[in-house]
């Protein structure tokens, strides 16, 4: 059997800590006997021989600026069967002038709502609320989460924009509260998945710091994420 090939690109924001989020899960795609290469900025996206035989993409590069050429080669790899994943704002904050790479995702951060402002104390706290993960009827027997709880975070609870060739696995809602100018509670989604030509793209949106990252539901949803959005045999 061919060793399977990931291609692990971070950057961006530090407050995300891209270095720290994305060690937590090499040992697992090593474990998973793929061959991983780490790369520090997206330029290899536009190498278009890497990225043909690359079979998953884990990003991590929120913000940030790229390239047409760049977004170009990323979105045609995964045409042509390379998964593509990520977590928070590695994925689903990236690149915000790039309508090509919205495209390819499917969802875009819109916000994450924050505390009542007489709670504040200017740190990022103040953006951090107890919220609910919870399953769609897909979610609880897709493969990424099957078996999986609805959960609670107290971290960023992301508001996120998106267009319904997305399939969700699992939601959040954001309620009305007095301090906030929207009327009624919104249901964002929290996990879904998007196929793309051949390839998969599965996005989890919870992931803002690394005690997120190692939250047991959280974790595990990432890890079968990467699986699951592999270039499968029929898109080799």
């Amino acid at each position: 059997m061919t060793q399977k090939r990931a291609l692990v690109v971070r950057g961006g924001w530090e407050g995300h800590e891209p270095v720290k989020a994305t060690e937590l899960f090499l040992p697992f795609l090593r474990d998973h006997g793929y061959a991983v290469r780490v790369e520090e900025s997206t330029d290899v996206y536009a190498d278009t021989a890497e990225m043909a035989g690359t079979d998953l993409v884990v990003q991590c590069v929120t913000m940030s600026e790229i390239t047409r050429e760049q977004v170009a080669g990323l979105s045609s790899a995964v045409v042509a069967g390379t998964g593509f994943t990520g977590w928070h704002g590695g994925i689903a904050d990236s690149f915000r002038a790039s309508a090509d790479y919205l495209h390819l995702v499917g969802g875009q951060f819109a916000t994450h709502p924050g505390k009542e402002p007489c709670e504040r104390r200017g740190g990022a706290e103040d953006n951090f609320l107890p919220h609910t993960i919870t399953l769609t009827e897909a979610g609880r027997t897709h493969p990424v989460t099957a078996g999986i709880e609805d959960f609670e975070l107290d971290t960023e609870q992301y508001w996120v924009l998106h267009d319904d060739l997305i399939d969700v696995l699992a939601t959040t809602t954001h309620p009305a509260r007095p301090w906030q100018p929207w009327h009624r509670p919104v249901t964002s989604p929290a996990v879904w998945t998007r196929r793309w030509g051949a390839g998969r793209v599965l996005v989890t949106t919870p992931g803002h710091s690394l005690d997120v990252l190692e939250h047991p539901d959280v974790r595990t949803i990432i890890e079968r994420g990467m699986l699951w959005a592999t270039r499968t045999a029929s898109a080799s």
